[in-house]
């Protein structure tokens, strides 16, 4: 069986969100991207805590996809350091994940 897997990223406005979504689905190595958003982010960055609202990207795609999806997100994300994080999907229904087989390179 496939290894699927969702990858998130967090961006400064929506339009930088919508525009790694489109991307990465037009390049087939995702087989669907939300948005979700705005969210509020609360991380160190520089030595000090910030706070800043950020939209996030939930990308569904294949564990085999994870290295050319994270270069292609890095090739688009303004952050110096975006945040790329793959969680495994452990169960989905059998249809979708077909459909994401058929979907994606």
């Amino acid at each position: 069986m496939e290894t699927y897997i969702q990858v998130t990223t967090t961006t400064e406005d929506e339009s930088e969100a919508q525009a790694i979504a489109r991307a990465v689905v037009e390049k087939r190595l995702a087989a669907c991207a939300q948005v979700i958003g705005p969210i509020t982010s609360t991380y160190w960055w520089q030595g000090k805590v910030e706070t800043a609202q950020e939209w996030l990207c939930a990308i569904k795609s294949r564990a085999a996809l994870y290295k050319e999806l994270e270069r292609a997100i890095q090739a688009i994300h303004p952050y110096k350091e975006p945040e790329i994080i793959a969680t495994p999907i452990v169960k989905g229904s059998e249809g979708y994940l077909a459909w994401m087989d058929e979907i994606t390179k």
